[in-house]
């Protein structure tokens, strides 16, 4: 089942980089933006999360931390980090039961590129889960998406 916009979002606990536990409920009282991908070290995904990256200062100054999940380890996650300079956590999906609560999973058991931005309570107010992945959600439009949440 595919969460939508109003939906609480569903609590987890992962494995991230650096090679720490990130809990999502550890986050209520500020804004998340929580973006799915497929895969590290691919060139969609590397475009997308150099993007986000580089406005990181424009999501933290509107006082949201940005996560991203997908379904590599935690080597994988810290050499891409690392090689694209990557500065918010890369968190490790790797049996997909995160991706399969938040309904991104496609037909074969591949992420669909999603995004959601939850507001302060955890509660989904922006949603976006491609069919195909070959494009990503811009980083204006996430950060409109936060910016609401101020108002």
């Amino acid at each position: 089942m595919e969460l939508k916009v109003g939906d609480r979002a569903p609590d987890f606990t992962l494995k991230g980089t650096p090679d720490v536990d990130y809990s999502l409920s550890s986050y209520i009282g500020e804004p998340v933006v929580l973006v799915f991908y497929p895969e590290d070290h691919t060139p969609v995904c590397t475009a997308q999360l150099r993007s986000y990256s580089t406005s990181l200062s424009e999501f933290t100054d509107l006082g949201a931390k940005v996560l991203a999940i997908s379904p590599q380890g935690i080597e994988s996650h810290e050499a891409f980090a690392f090689k694209n300079q990557i500065g918010f956590p890369l968190l490790c999906d790797e049996d997909k039961s995160v991706a399969e609560q938040f309904g991104v999973l496609g037909p074969l058991g591949f992420y669909r590129r999603s995004v959601f931005v939850l507001d302060r309570d955890g509660f989904i107010c922006y949603a976006k889960v491609t069919r195909a992945g070959l494009t990503f959600q811009p980083t204006e439009e996430l950060l409109e998406a936060v910016t609401k949440l101020q108002r």
